[in-house]
């Protein structure tokens, strides 16, 4: 147990380098896929650049760091086998599940724009940059939190999130309408 805050530790560092990858890949994939509509020679030289840093930041940091966490994760309940029989842990590894299919779905259009395969638009890949932000809401207040989370605030907090990141989706959206280089 002596090591257990170096693991701890090294769980957290991994954590917020597979957020960070989480939450800019969504935006090369909105940078692609405008540049995927763009005329020639614009869209063959931003599509190149584009699918190289979407490459080496899924490639180098986001799946690494997921792995690593996830390591990191499994030995930390190892050590503390405790935490199984408590519910917030329960809700934790859901939202923790809803992670890795938030991250697999993601992996899935990162393919399909490295093909040039362009299925959605930009304005639903904003959007969809948004599905990490609630997830890492979620699981902060809950690890820190624990036992103590009033589960109607938190609710009603969630919510009140999603409206303020609609609410700024849309004003950027009427911004940008007005002024396409903002």
């Amino acid at each position: 147990m002596e090591y257990y805050n170096y693991i701890k530790s090294l769980h957290l560092i991994f954590v917020i380098t597979w957020f960070a990858g989480l939450f800019y890949i969504p935006r090369l994939f909105v940078y692609q896929i405008e540049a995927f509509h763009k005329p020639s020679p614009e869209k063959e030289i931003l599509g190149k650049q584009l699918k190289l840093m979407a490459k080496r930041l899924w490639f180098i940091i986001t799946w690494p760091s997921a792995i690593l966490a996830t390591l990191f994760a499994v030995w930390l309940m190892i050590l503390m086998p405790i935490w199984f029989q408590q519910g917030w842990m329960h809700v934790k590894l859901a939202f923790v599940l809803l992670l890795f299919i938030y991250h697999y779905k993601t992996h899935l259009y990162y393919k399909q724009l490295q093909r040039d395969e362009v299925r959605v638009t930009s304005n639903f890949m904003r959007i969809w940059n948004e599905g990490a932000t609630f997830i890492l809401f979620a699981v902060v207040f809950l690890v820190i939190l624990k036992n103590s989370i009033n589960w109607i605030y938190g609710v009603i907090g969630i919510i009140v999130l999603g409206i303020l990141i609609m609410l700024g989706f849309k004003l950027y959206k009427t911004i940008r309408a007005k002024n396409p280089e903002a």
